[in-house]
Formats: C-alpha cells, structure tokens, sequence
C-alpha cells in the first residue's frame, strides 16, 4: 500500500492539488531555513511542539521564508545580496518556481504575501540608485514578475502583511550596500531608516522614524499585531558604548523606544536578530550576538531575559512563542525559555509563522 507522502505525490504530479492544505505537508506551524551537520542546507517546517514536519532541500544557505496563506508551498529567500527565491512545494518536496532578482536588482531575503495569495511581494535593493524596492509577483501566473514600487527607503529588510489587512509594513534598514562590496556598509554617516506602510496596490500611507539622533539604529526586523500595532527591532551601527534601546513599538503612527535597563540593552550586544509579537500581546526579541531572548510588554517594558547560545528565530506560537538556535534547540518563549526540541540542524535567523 502506498504512503500518504507517495499517494499525495501522485496527485501532484497529475495536477489534483486542489484540496492539498499545510495539514499534508505534516501539519507545520512554523518555517525555517538550517543547515545540516553535513553542510546542505534545508528548508524545515516545525510542529508547536518542536517536531520537524518536513526538510526540503535548498541549493545554498537560506534566509527566511514566507507560507503561502491556504496552500502548501513556501518560497524560500536565499541570504542578502542573493538574486534567487525558489517557490518550494512542502509536501512533496518539489521546486515549483525559481525567482530571479530582475537585472540590476538584489534580494533582502524577506517577502509576503497579499491577503487573498494571489500576489507576493518582496523586498529588494536596486544596485544602480541604492534605493530601496518592493518586487510584485502573480502566483496564479506562475509567479511572474508583474511589477515593482519603491519602497520608501533604503534597505528594505523584513517585510510583513498586517494581520487582517491588506497593508504591509516594510523595515527599511536605512544601509547601503552594493553586491561588489558584499555585506559592507556604505553610508553609516547619513542613513535613515524607516517603517513604511503601503497598501497592496503600492500606496505609502505612513511612515515613522525615530528621532535624528538615533539615524544609526538600523530598523530590520518587524512583528505585526492585530491591532495594527508593530513590533520593532534595530541594530545599532554606532558608538557600541553609546547604544540605545533596541526595541520599539509602532502605534497610531509614531515610533516608541520601549524602556529597558542598561544591562539588558548591553546584553543584545547592539544587536536584534528577530523580533516577535507573542500571541500574549507580550514582545520578543533575540541576539544570537549576545546569547540572549528578552520579552517586553508593550507598555512597561523590559520583562525578562533568558540565555541561550546563538539563539535567534522567534516567533508566536499557541499562546506565548518559539524560538530557534543555531544548535539545533527548539524553545518555549514564555516567562522564561524551556527547551521542547532538539535537532541535528543549525537553524538559520528566522523562525516564521505560517
């Protein structure tokens, strides 16, 4: 008798795809790219209990990804300044599209999807100008390139669509770099970061920043409550014995540090690595720099932290968070971090939601 996975292949192949969901592809809630002890790199879905789902292969180091919103696939972003995505089928394992960055430009690793799945947009680098871009792809075309915007800065990073909207939000880093140059900053001295909220047709309609003295916290990382609220996360690029808070909250249009002691800001060693708004409406950041997991209420503050080496990907999940470390450990993000999985992977920066 064949298996679910072979009987399900099958219908793939013939085209029957219509009824196929994320519970055939073993029922993940979370998307993350890892490497193997043998050096492959993969694309892997995790249970919310720290399970593996499924592992994908990828052709090299992986980012994030982005789940389309009904159907088994995602599309994998291979890390900044890469100029491929593969659109990956999560049951059986196919390569369904392979996106190319269009002449000139360059990925961020990020993308969304629209509300309805028909489109996804990713953030992107357009070499010549240094500006910052949203790519527009058509899913039912065969993800087609349809079209592009800008996307109100420069350095788009991560990218998310607002939780029961069509809005997206877009961290615009505010650093230039070029592919010649690699992951080297080009323009500390004048940057200016941003979030930029769009609407799906391109549209800004706001736009926020914090104040000029602090123009070297990059904004990179972006988790979207319900209630339109935004966690942010930066990154420091300036005096490392004069770093900020790092965390803040975006609501009714303004930006806002939230309080952290000093230990704790110098704990992130100047450095977010996610960010992630807990389904507690609580907030959780992660530095695989400084070892660390901190928790935030959105109106106090600084909460808790917990050690983890080289933890980074955190995301919500039931009712707190997940996180994710480079030493193949999955955690509980609640009051404090409680490993619930382990795995022979080094999981990358982000864990996503699907």
């Amino acid at each position: 008798m064949p298996s679910r996975r072979s009987f399900l292949a099958g219908l793939l192949a013939s085209g029957m795809t219509a009824e196929l969901s994320w519970a055939d592809a073993g029922g993940p809630s979370h998307l993350s790219a890892a490497m193997t002890p043998g050096g492959d790199y993969v694309l892997v879905g995790l249970r919310p209990g720290g399970e593996l789902a499924f592992s994908q292969p990828l052709p090299g180091r992986g980012h994030a990804a982005v789940a389309h919103p009904a159907r088994p696939e995602a599309v994998a972003f291979a890390r900044r300044p890469g100029t491929y995505a593969l659109v990956i089928d999560c049951v059986s394992g196919a390569v369904l599209h392979a996106l190319a960055a269009p002449a000139g430009h360059h990925f961020y690793g990020h993308g969304a999807f629209s509300a309805d799945g028909t489109l996804l947009f990713t953030t992107e680098n357009h070499i010549a100008s240094g500006q910052g871009r949203v790519g527009v792809w058509a899913r039912e075309d065969g993800y087609a390139r349809v079209g592009g915007r800008p996307s109100g800065g420069i350095g788009p990073h991560e990218m998310l669509r607002l939780p029961g909207r069509k809005l997206l939000a877009v961290a615009n880093g505010g650093i230039l770099t070029r592919p010649e140059t690699g992951r080297e900053k080009l323009n500390l001295d004048i940057m200016r970061p941003n979030l930029t909220l769009m609407t799906e047709a391109g549209d800004i309609t706001e736009q926020a920043a914090l104040p000029d003295g602090l123009n070297r916290s990059s904004l990179r990382h972006i988790a979207g409550f319900a209630d339109g609220s935004i966690a942010c996360g930066f990154q420091w690029e300036g005096d490392p014995y004069d770093g900020p808070a790092l965390v803040a909250l975006y609501k009714d249009g303004s930006l806002r540090l939230l309080d952290s002691p000093e230990d704790a800001v110098r704990s992130l060693d100047a450095y977010v690595g996610s960010v992630a708004a807990l389904s507690d409406g609580k907030i959780a950041v992660t530095s695989p720099r400084g070892g660390v997991v901190q928790v935030f209420d959105p109106t106090l503050g600084f909460l808790v932290q917990s050690l983890q080496a080289d933890v980074c990907g955190v995301a919500a999940s039931g009712g707190a968070g997940l996180a994710t470390d480079g030493l193949g450990g999955v955690h509980h993000v609640g009051e404090r971090l409680q490993r619930i999985g382990q795995h022979n992977l080094a999981f990358d920066n982000h864990l996503v939601a699907i």
